[in-house]
C-alpha cells in the first residue's frame, strides 16, 4: 500500500486530479475493508418449435446454457458505486446465438445535484407495453430473444443534472455495436442470413463510431415525461436484399445516421395508466414518425385476494407503411396482465398484436414463477397467424414456438 500511497502523492503535485480520482477509485475496490455484492444466476434453456423449419439447415429444438454475474460496490457513503455484469450464452446448433456480452461496466458518482456514470450500461427509455420507439441508446440484442428486450451493453459517457425543473441527461456513445441476427441454423430470421460481415453504414470513421443524446425527463402531479433527442447511426438497420454474380442472394443491413427526437408521456389517474411514445426521424433518405399510444387499467386485489389484473390495449403506427423494417406499423395490441402478489412473485403477461390491413395475428404468452427459494421458471409462448404472403412476417410463418428457462439465482 506504501506504493499507491506515493503514486497520489506524485499525482497530486503534478495536479492531475481526473487521474487521482480514479486512482483512489481502484485503491478503494482493492482494498480488503471493502465488501463486494455477487449475484446473479445460471439456467437453462429449451426453444422450441412446433411447425419445421421452412430451410433444412434449421432445426426444431434448441438447448442452450446461460449465466450472468453481477459484482456489485459502493463506497465513500454510497455516493460512489462500481457494477460489472457480464452475461454469457451457449447455444446448441446456432453459432451466432453463442456469444458474450459486458452488460455493465460502470462507474457511478453521486451528487446532490448531478451524477455522472462512465463505462458500459444499459439505459432504458419509454412507457408503451408493447413496442419502445424512443428507447434508442443501447442495441438490441435479437438473438437472445426475438421480443427485442433484451440490450447490448452500451460504452457512455452520462452526465445527469438533476434540478427542480426536472433532469437532464446528456449522452456521449462511443463505440457502435451491430444488432445480433440468427445464424444460418438458427430460426426467427429471413430465409436468407443476414450479413453481418457485410454491414453499411451512411457514415465512417469517428462519425459512424460516436453518438450524443440528450432527454429532458419530469414529474408533474399525475404526469410523467419525457423529451429526448439522438444524433448518430441508428441502432435499427433497413435491410437491402442483393444479388451477387453467382446467383447468391444476400440480406445486408444499412445504418443510417439519423436525428430522431423522441416523446414519452405518462399519465397515473387513479386504476388508468394512459401512455404515448412518438418519434421524429430524419435520414438522408427520408422523414418518418411513428407512435404508440394506449391505456391500462388495474383491478387491484380483487375478492381479497391478492390479485391484481391489468388490461392494455395499445395503437402501434409508422409512416412508412409496409415499407417499415418493423412487423408493426399499423396494428393493435390487446393484453392482460396477471399479477398474484404471491412470495413466489408470479406473473402472467398475455396479448394479441393485430394487423390493421392484414388481419395478421400474433400471439404472445409470458409467464415466471420462483420458487425453492432460489430458483425461476419462465415459460414463453409466440404464435405467428395470417400474414399474408407480401407482409414483412410471412418469413415468420412456420416459426410459432416455446421458450422454457430454468434459472437458479444467487
Amino acid at each position: 500500500m506504501m506504493l499507491w500511497g506515493f503514486i497520489k502523492y506524485l499525482l497530486l503535485r503534478l495536479k492531475i486530479p481526473l487521474f487521482l480520482h480514479v486512482l483512489f477509485m481502484f485503491n478503494a475496490l482493492l482494498h480488503p475493508a471493502y465488501a463486494w455484492e455477487v449475484s446473479g444466476y445460471v439456467g437453462i434453456e429449451d426453444l422450441a418449435f412446433i411447425n419445421k423449419p421452412i430451410v433444412p439447415q434449421q432445426h426444431m429444438n434448441y438447448v442452450s446454457g446461460v449465466i450472468e454475474a453481477e459484482l456489485y460496490h459502493e463506497w465513500d457513503n454510497g455516493n460512489q458505486i462500481f457494477a460489472f455484469v457480464p452475461f454469457m450464452r451457449v447455444s446448441q446448433y446456432d453459432s451466432n446465438r453463442t456469444h458474450f456480452d459486458i452488460r455493465e461496466l460502470t462507474w457511478l458518482i453521486v451528487s446532490d445535484a448531478w451524477e455522472l456514470r462512465l463505462g458500459i450500461r444499459k439505459e432504458f427509455w419509454g412507457v408503451t407495453e408493447s413496442n419502445h420507439l424512443v428507447d434508442i441508446i443501447n442495441q438490441r440484442d435479437t438473438v437472445e430473444n426475438s421480443d427485442g428486450e433484451d440490450k447490448l451493453g452500451q460504452p457512455m459517457l452520462n452526465f445527469a443534472w438533476i434540478q427542480d425543473w426536472g433532469t437532464l441527461d446528456a449522452f456521449i456513445l462511443p463505440g457502435f455495436r451491430k444488432r445480433t441476427f440468427a445464424g444460418e441454423e438458427g430460426r426467427l430470421r429471413f430465409p436468407v442470413p443476414v450479413d453481418n460481415s457485410e454491414a453499411r453504414f451512411d457514415k465512417s470513421g469517428f462519425a459512424r463510431q460516436v453518438a450524443y443524446a440528450l432527454r429532458w425527463s419530469h414529474s408533474i402531479g399525475d404526469w410523467d415525461l419525457g423529451v429526448s433527442h439522438f444524433y448518430g447511426t441508428s441502432r435499427d438497420p433497413i435491410f437491402k436484399v442483393e444479388q451477387a454474380a453467382n446467383g447468391a442472394v444476400k440480406v445486408i443491413p444499412h445504418y443510417q445516421n439519423i436525428n430522431q427526437t423522441g416523446l414519452d408521456v405518462q399519465a397515473t389517474i387513479d386504476s388508468w395508466l394512459w401512455k404515448l411514445e412518438a418519434i421524429v426521424r430524419v435520414s438522408n433518405i427520408d422523414t418518418t414518425f411513428a407512435s404508440t399510444a394506449g391505456f391500462e387499467y388495474t383491478f387491484y386485489n380483487i375478492a381479497d385476494s391478492g390479485l391484481d389484473i391489468g388490461l392494455l390495449t395499445e395503437y402501434l403506427f409508422d409512416s412508412r407503411g409496409r415499407h417499415a423494417p418493423t412487423l408493426f406499423q399499423d396494428d393493435f395490441f390487446a393484453g392482460m396482465r396477471f399479477a398474484l402478489n404471491d412470495v413466489q412473485d408470479t406473473q402472467i403477461l398475455m396479448g394479441v398484436m393485430i394487423d390493421r390491413t392484414t388481419q395478421a395475428q400474433f400471439y404472445n404468452v409470458e409467464a415466471s414463477r420462483r420458487f425453492f427459494d432460489s430458483f425461476k421458471l419462465e415459460v414463453e409462448a409466440r404464435f405467428f397467424n395470417g400474414a399474408p404472403r407480401y407482409d414483412l412476417a410471412y418469413f415468420l410463418r412456420q416459426d410459432s414456438h416455446f421458450r422454457i428457462e430454468l434459472s437458479y439465482h444467487f
